[in-house]
């Protein structure tokens, strides 16, 4: 039987689709592996099948993958000309069937639902998790519901209703919305895959996979990614920890985690040396999808972060803009704003010559497409030319 684990107080409990953390510490829990050897099948297609053996996955149903995963490792020549950096790559999850990271946890989430019998699936999302659940809900003909916070944007709305789900705008405050959803959920049989899901976990894991396999089986030295529920960077943690239990590797990666400054908790939480954020409320950043003020796995990436030696800080929206322009300028890679901080982080960072030694990972998120509004800010009004 599979099994979760708090690793605050570090007890066991069943898994429960319909709630996702510690009935003792109220923190996220994560799949409980018992010791046994774990080996690839590179040879396989899909990015799930490679990498079952380390997920929670009996097998692989391929009817209801949309092709997840394999996203490029792209090295970022001018980026690093323009700052005078080692070897930068950018980990283009833009690439994923809905354009952002989310599939690579919904892919997982939806496999464990189709294999447990679940017929009814939802989030709360702002976005791109939103797209995402959608996606793969009418790809695996489950029915999905979808809870919006009120004010989120038309496009983000129309890229999700497109696939047929239920959609529901909340009033109200997004955390609350948040834990909500799991007593609907087990009131009404859904399984609500929110942003901590265990299983969601899992599929992140596979980004840390695809990294150590994409440098001929090795670490890189650092990993710069974006912040906001934090179940990512929770993700990607144990996903080298993984390979560093196998015995693939031998160093953890230094992991950056980044937030934008107007929405901060954890890196204030982090740089003030406390274990625990406290929730802000008071938002403001071009970054929406990493605005969050009250992050769910938050403790638990602080946990996690300190005991990698990572670090965790924030960029201003100046330093995001100026990082957004220059992917796409001098690399062609049209990310959002939440993922450029990656870059502005690493560019800020950079002034200290000493720290960045060795390969630079930056896991690039999400796409601009998705982020039109931001654009705006920008002022690209391009001249066109009369023939």
């Amino acid at each position: 039987m599979l099994r979760l684990e708090c690793l605050f107080c570090r007890k066991k409990f069943p898994l429960d689709v319909f709630n996702p953390f510690c009935p003792l510490c109220r923190e996220p829990m994560v799949v409980a592996y018992p010791p046994r050897t774990r080996t690839m099948a590179l040879e396989r297609e899909l990015s799930l099948e490679k990498y079952r053996d380390f997920l929670p996955l009996a097998s692989v149903n391929k009817k209801i993958s949309l092709g997840e995963g394999n996203t490029p490792l792209v090295p970022l020549y001018r980026v690093m000309k323009n700052h005078n950096l080692p070897l930068v790559l950018a980990k283009n999850e833009t690439m994923n069937p809905t354009h952002s990271f989310k599939d690579r946890g919904t892919a997982v989430a939806v496999q464990k639902a189709v294999s447990l019998g679940v017929k009814k699936i939802g989030t709360v999302s702002t976005g791109n998790m939103a797209a995402s659940t959608a996606a793969y809900g009418a790809r695996a003909e489950l029915k999905t519901i979808i809870f919006f916070k009120k004010g989120s944007s038309l496009e983000k709305i129309l890229s999700t209703g497109i696939h047929g789900a239920a959609l529901f705008q909340v009033k109200g405050d997004y955390g609350e919305l948040f834990r909500k959803s799991f007593e609907i959920g087990r009131k009404e049989g859904i399984y609500f895959m929110n942003s901590v899901d265990p299983m969601r976990i899992e599929g992140y894991k596979v980004t840390a996979y695809e990294i150590f396999i994409g440098l001929e089986r090795r670490p890189p030295r650092f990993v710069f990614v974006p912040v906001s529920s934090a179940g990512h960077l929770v993700g990607l943690i144990r996903g080298f920890q993984d390979l560093k239990d196998e015995g693939f590797i031998h160093q953890m990666p230094f992991f950056v985690g980044i937030q934008a400054k107007g929405c901060s908790p954890l890196s204030r939480a982090f740089s003030e040396g406390r274990n625990r954020f406290r929730r802000v409320f008071k938002t403001q950043t071009i970054a929406h999808a990493i605005s969050n003020p009250d992050p769910p796995a938050g403790n638990l990436a602080l946990k996690l972060i300190r005991e990698a030696g990572g670090l965790l800080m924030d960029v201003t929206d100046r330093e995001i803009l100026a990082a957004q322009r220059e992917l796409a300028e001098l690399e062609g890679i049209l990310a959002d704003p939440a993922s450029a901080t990656t870059l502005a982080a690493l560019v800020k960072l950079s002034r200290d010559r000493k720290l960045l030694r060795g390969e630079v990972v930056l896991v690039v998120t999400g796409s601009g497409l998705k982020a039109m509004e931001a654009l705006k800010k920008h002022n690209i009004y391009p001249k066109l030319l009369k023939l």
